[in-house]
């Protein structure tokens, strides 16, 4: 920096300013002297016969002047790991994007006649600067500039053939690519994906790569049918996965998510985004000694080069096999209600008080007790359902978060009560029942087809009839255009519409729904044979000690009850038909699927609740091996 410079940038003479540094400045305005100093200052300007003083011995001191530092960290402690292995100190600037600032700094690291700077330069413009540099003998090499000049940079491209290569290992054939604009490392990424995509014989579409400002970017993956994504920033993945939540979409059920990861890790944090972390200590390291080199006289691998170094993948907990690819799933829509269960010696009778033995309350409703049976069978399942907004919601979505279940088809109905139970239970298992339905009368067939997404590669929808009969046959009607099948358990009902019947693969009514529904026949094979003749290919009617009874086309047949002693008949059926389901997706046949849910539904039973009582798939199988290892061979 020259004294006609900083008379430049003050706006007065090369005299004026000679005056103010030589302490002559008796007739220069106060304001001016004070405007003069403070730009010396902030420039670092020395005086010539100053400078020529400077010793030129060397400092040992390597300065790194970033753009910006606030994604930096490890890559400023592989320098000064470096550094300090060769015996050199380290001073580390910010420019903070300020083309004004970074050359305070340049002429700051001039005054202290640092060895060698590692440049991140802010610009275009920020080349002319270079000469103070030269100026002063202080060795430089840019970082990050590929665009504008020669420079050392961390090659992305390998990183995005990894990314890509990761989903395409897990069977992903329709892959997007989010990237932001205008950017160095997406560009690389970009050119790794599209590599990856090449070598693996998939075509490569350009309606696939997403900018994440773009509007609309999470609907238009989704029109798209992306089953992936490669990401090149995790602030791009956190937004999109925000995006994707608010969308009701679920990662990794709905889109597999990869992405390059900052220095700053995040272990412990939610999301968990499956991803390559960047490797920033490795290339400062790497950075540094080639510096020193060149400070050092010594051989230089060049003033430019693509950094690159083996990166592994810190999980896998966002990354799925493609939704068609995995099992057929399992969609619940019903109810979700707060169970109180009082234990009493005697149902309750008109006009007779009715003595509480003890009470409890438990997460309940026929929606969530079948979602969470057949999870716990290790199905994936989606529960379609609506809570309120009291503290009673809050219990609920506790509950079922705890669960491997999707929640993204729950809704909140603000100003209304969550579903409330009351259960009446005595000393021999038999219960009755009374309802507040609350927000269950609040589903609409609406709110179902604002989740259509959800019944993608179903294979059973599991629909229970406390909800309102249109909500009940929308969901039906929808079921049936993604191919599932539908089970229907008719609670509730006095008569089962004629367009529910139509959608109906498989009815479950207990001994007394099938009575009240089909009046006119005395007999359980009567009344089977009746919802067979309307149309419905498979009836099950649930007997509770006495076993179930099973018609179709091919088989009449009763199935005894699992020997038990009967605590709690509340959930039997909805334990027989989440097991009912996952065992027939499983390939179960319809008998051997019956036996199974049979079981399930003994377990439930000869325990106290439901929610607490659904038994999981290990100790199931681990059961029926025991007493009967043939049921459970395909």
């Amino acid at each position: 920096m020259t004294i006609g410079e900083i008379a430049k940038l003050a706006g007065v003479s090369t005299s004026t300013v000679s005056k103010i540094i030589n302490n002559k400045a008796q007739s220069i305005h106060p304001d001016t002297r004070e405007r003069v100093l403070k730009i010396v200052k902030e420039y670092n300007y020395t005086p010539y016969g100053m400078a020529k003083s400077i010793s030129q011995a060397k400092t040992f001191l390597i300065a790194v002047l970033l753009r910006s530092s606030s994604k930096t960290n490890q890559l400023i402690s592989g320098i000064v790991q470096a550094a300090q292995q060769h015996g050199y100190s380290v001073l580390v600037f910010d420019s903070q994007y300020d083309a004004q600032l970074e050359l305070k700094h340049i002429t700051s690291i001039c005054k202290k006649n640092a060895d060698g700077v590692l440049w991140e330069p802010v610009g275009l413009e920020s080349e002319k600067n270079a000469h103070y540099l030269t100026e002063h003998g202080i060795c430089f090499s840019y970082l990050n500039s590929a665009a504008r000049f020669p420079s050392y940079e961390i090659d992305f491209m390998p990183m995005g053939y990894a990314l890509t290569q990761k989903l395409i290992n897990s069977k992903h054939t329709r892959i997007a690519c989010l990237m932001k604009k205008n950017n160095r490392r997406s560009e690389l990424v970009l050119e790794g994906y599209r590599k990856c995509l090449y070598d693996n014989q998939l075509p490569h579409d350009s309606k696939l790569e997403f900018f994440i400002n773009d509007n609309d970017c999470c609907l238009k993956m989704a029109a798209s049918e992306v089953t992936s994504i490669v990401s090149s920033h995790y602030a791009a993945s956190l937004s999109l996965y925000e995006q994707l939540d608010q969308l009701h979409y679920s990662i990794p059920s709905d889109f597999s998510l990869v992405s390059l990861k900052n220095d700053i890790s995040d272990a412990g944090a939610f999301p968990h985004i499956s991803g390559l972390e960047i490797p920033y200590h490795k290339f400062g390291t790497f950075i540094c000694e080639q510096m020193i080199q060149k400070c050092e006289k010594k051989e230089v691998l060049s003033d430019s080069a693509l950094f690159t170094a083996p990166c592994t993948f810190n999980h896998e907990y966002s990354i799925d096999l493609p939704s068609s690819l995995r099992p057929k799933k399992i969609v619940a829509i019903g109810s979700i209600n707060i169970d109180t269960t009082f234990n009493v010696d005697h149902l309750p009778q008109t006009g007779k008080t009715t003595r509480i033995q003890n009470a409890t309350v438990t997460l309940g409703g026929k929606g969530a007790n079948q979602a969470i049976g057949a999870a716990r069978l290790e199905r994936e399942v989606s529960l379609i359902a609506a809570i309120g907004s009291d503290i009673d919601s809050t219990i609920a979505m506790n509950a079922l978060s705890s669960e491997k279940l999707s929640t993204q088809g729950i809704f909140r109905d603000m100003g209304c009560q969550t579903g409330k139970a009351y259960i009446y239970i005595e000393e021999d298992g038999e219960s009755t029942i009374t309802i507040l339905s609350g927000a269950n009368a609040h589903l609409t067939g609406d709110r179902v087809l604002q989740r259509r997404h959800l019944f993608k590669n179903a294979g059973y929808c599991l629909l229970s009839t406390e909800l309102p009969p249109e909500t009940i046959l929308e969901a039906a009607r929808l079921s049936k255009t993604y191919g599932a099948k539908n089970i229907v358990k008719p609670a509730a009902m006095k008569q089962i519409p004629q367009e529910l019947i139509s959608y109906t693969d498989i009815l479950v009514p207990n001994r007394k729904e099938a009575s009240v529904l089909c009046p006119e026949h005395l007999s359980v094979e009567e009344q089977a044979g009746y919802f067979f003749s309307q149309g419905i290919p498979i009836v099950i009617i649930t007997l509770g000690h006495d076993g179930c009874y099973l018609k179709t086309a091919d088989i009449s047949q009763f199935f005894p009850a699992v020997s038990v002693t009967v605590v709690d008949t509340t959930g039997g059926a909805d334990a027989f038909i989440s097991a009912l389901a996952a065992y027939l997706i499983e390939g179960f046949s319809i008998e051997a699927a019956v036996q199974i849910a049979l079981y399930a539904a003994s377990f439930c039973v000869s325990r106290q609740g439901v929610v607490p009582a659904l038994v999981d798939k290990s100790t199931l199988d681990a059961y029926i091996g025991r007493v009967n290892p043939n049921l459970l061979k395909l």
